[in-house]
């Protein structure tokens, strides 16, 4: 068997990198999800016997802010990813603050819609 030697800076920092891969991938995790809410969301608007306009408003808000904050967070932690790598074999360190601030709004935009739709179809006007 051969001994062989990496001279990557990558193989000085595997634990940093797979930790790395992981939070990407819990990040993705995030988006489908967040996508997914708004999908739900649209259903239970759709498919209540109380529809009205302010249902119908809520649950395309939902639906359109939760696609397009998936799809964003997914995006931004594949740049977030690959900022991290370089800096991992830099051996330096900035937290993603901007990331967190974005998901902490679109969750906020989010769980209004959903609030006013869940509130809409149980008290129908």
């Amino acid at each position: 068997m051969s001994d062989r030697s990496f001279n990557s800076s990558d193989s000085k920092y595997v634990q940093q990198h797979l930790a790395n891969e992981r939070t990407f991938l819990a990040w993705v995790r995030t988006g489908i999800a967040m996508a997914g809410i708004g999908f739900l969301a649209a259903g239970f608007g759709f498919h209540s016997n109380a529809y009205d306009q302010l249902a119908h408003l809520a649950a395309v808000i939902t639906g359109i802010t939760s696609l397009l904050g998936g799809i964003s967070i997914i995006l931004f932690s594949a740049a977030a990813y690959h900022r991290k790598r370089a800096q991992i074999n830099e051996q330096s360190f900035r937290a993603t603050t901007g990331l967190i601030t974005f998901l902490g709004i679109i969750l906020l935009v989010i769980g209004i819609a959903l609030a006013v739709l869940l509130y809409v179809l149980l008290f129908p006007v």
